[in-house]
């Protein structure tokens, strides 16, 4: 039976594989029949991971993405290793709500290098010569705070907002080189982080962000669904597009 999904024989990079959305991208992709090159800072939760994974071939990577410079460089040896690389995914980032009034500027760096920059340093590794397949996807982890509005998270939204915008420039930029560009912006989900966040609000609060979802809130697997299909060729036709996986959050 044709599966359009099928990942069978590539080969695909994933960062923060190590939890939650990142580990469940993972986990599918393995399902699907790719070898995924697995990437966090921690090798014990990337060991974790790699042990939900279905198949052979896999390989963990403990690299820390805030290390941008090192990125074309640390993506080279690793193509070396693996054969040319089928995807990329950029799920690995950081979140903080700070209000305005005491939103430090090495607090906003830290952000806007790991969940921006390193994404800009990860698409750009890949088009190196020997590291991207003839055909090639990348997808980063945006956010439906990159198209609301929502107080105390304006650092946050703009470095998730900014993929937006990366994405459709370099979709253009890249076409010609069998490279497409693309994000998924996930509402909320329940995640390991989600739920340690909830344990600070009042059941009112968590009825309330419920409430904005008419679907419900997701699990890690319905965006995991949309992100292999943005790798597949089940996708071959889109790209500098935002795929946003919210449950309706957005259409209020």
């Amino acid at each position: 039976m044709l599966n359009p999904l099928d990942m069978t024989g590539r080969t695909v990079l994933v960062t923060g594989a190590s939890s939650g959305l990142g580990r469940e991208v993972c986990v599918l992709l393995s399902e699907l029949g790719a070898k995924v090159v697995l990437v966090a800072r921690s090798p014990e939760r990337l060991a974790e991971t790699a042990a939900r994974l279905s198949g052979t071939g896999h390989r963990i990577e403990a690299f820390d993405v805030s290390q941008v410079d090192a990125i074309p460089e640390w993506m080279k040896s690793i193509a070396a290793q693996t054969g040319p690389l089928s995807g990329v995914v950029h799920a690995a980032g950081i979140h903080f709500t700070v209000p305005l009034r005491v939103l430090q500027p090495a607090k906003l760096d830290d952000l806007m290098r790991i969940n921006f920059g390193a994404a800009v340093a990860l698409t750009k590794g890949l088009r190196q010569k020997g590291v991207r397949a003839e055909r090639t996807s990348v997808v980063y982890f945006s956010s439906v705070m990159a198209v609301v509005g929502r107080q105390g998270v304006s650092a946050y939204a703009a470095s998730k907002g900014a993929l937006v915008s990366l994405a459709m420039s370099l979709a253009l930029e890249l076409a010609s080189e069998g490279v497409r560009v693309n994000c998924v912006a996930p509402g909320h989900v329940r995640t390991e982080m989600a739920e340690k966040a909830e344990e600070l609000l009042s059941a009112e609060q968590i009825k309330s962000i419920e409430d904005m979802h008419p679907l419900g809130l997701g699990e890690p697997r319905d965006v995991a669904n949309a992100v292999s299909f943005l790798l597949s060729d089940a996708s071959r036709w889109i790209t500098g597009q935002t795929l946003v996986i919210d449950g309706g959050y957005t259409i209020h």
